[in-house]
């Protein structure tokens, strides 16, 4: 049939013999509409029902600073026969052998003072030193060995603030060997010994293990492996310790060395601390605090600005 479409012609055997062709229309397509697809952001400024926005942080995390001060604080305090007890047991023992070794000979010492009461503050400062610069050092360094310094490189903190925290444990370290060590004297009277100047025995612990704690962050920082930690404390830590004036008055020493020994911050950190016990110096006492302050604060800025650059830490 002309001017039909095939596909509407239709056939149908109505007695199998004579087929009927009728022609049904094709309904027409109802074309739908265009789909938008531009893609909108759901706003972001109010958050869903039930669920909390996100945490806003003022000038300083203090919730974080908390808690890596806990973390310094909790990680020596867990192994303390080792990191407490152990040193306390062996400055007894020193100031045990000097004291059966030398009796209660003079010293030589401004004021004329024994010398087992000379030697005691210095062996204590000296535990006090060794084990601020222990805590920092070794928590950078086993960090950087094991490979999670992530643990507090990512949490929001900043560069003060993860200063700030490592060394709150090396002085809350360091001031707990120091007193644990006297009161285990006073207790045991191996030497006898009383304070003569409460806020000379404070500031030059206190100062002296943020000192220490500042060269133990800074030497963790730089180290890659432990042989490098033991190079600093043996070869930097050590003569300066021994050299400063812990066991003689640093008047025996001759010229030059008598005034090398001045420009010595342990020198100064150990006769200050020494002055508030025997009431006696050495050298001029404002100068060392002075000196010793301003050295720590500067070694203080050095990790922080290390530690903002991410020197062998982020790589």
């Amino acid at each position: 049939m002309p001017g039909l479409d095939s596909n509407a012609l239709q056939v149908f055997y109505v007695d199998s013999l004579r087929p009927t062709f009728f022609w049904r229309p094709k309904p027409k397509s109802v074309k739908a509409p265009p789909m938008d697809q531009t893609l909108t952001k759901p706003p972001m400024d109010a958050a869903p029902t039930g669920l909390a926005g996100p945490r806003e942080y003022g000038a300083v995390n203090w919730i974080g600073l908390w808690t890596l001060c806990l973390r310094e604080t909790r990680r020596f305090w867990k192994v303390g026969m080792q990191t407490l007890f152990a040193p306390v047991v062996s400055s007894i023992l020193m100031l045990f052998v000097f004291k059966l070794a030398i009796g209660g000979a003079s010293s030589g010492a401004p004021g004329g003072v024994a010398f087992s009461s000379f030697l005691a503050p210095g062996v204590v400062m000296m535990a006090i030193l060794t084990n601020a610069f222990a805590n920092t050092s070794s928590s950078l360094i086993i960090a950087k060995v094991q490979g999670n310094s992530v643990d507090f490189l990512m949490p929001p903190l900043s560069p003060l603030e993860l200063t700030l925290g490592f060394l709150s444990g090396a002085v809350t370290r360091g001031v707990l060997v120091g007193a644990v060590t006297m009161i285990a004297l006073w207790i045991m009277q191996i030497i006898p010994f009383h304070v003569a100047q409460f806020w000379a025995v404070i500031y030059y612990s206190v100062v002296g293990s943020l000192f220490m704690g500042a060269v133990g962050l800074l030497g963790g920082i730089w180290a890659d492996k432990f042989d490098h930690m033991a190079a600093v404390q043996n070869f930097v830590i050590a003569p300066l310790t021994m050299l400063s004036g812990t066991f003689y008055p640093i008047s025996r020493l001759g010229e030059p060395f008598e005034t090398i020994s001045h420009y010595n911050p342990f020198f100064h950190l150990i006769d200050g601390f020494r002055y508030g016990f025997t009431g006696h110096h050495e050298g001029d006492l404002l100068a060392g605090a002075l000196y010793t302050l301003a050295i720590t604060l500067v070694l203080c800025a050095f990790c922080w600005r290390l530690l903002r650059t991410g020197y062998k830490l982020k790589a």
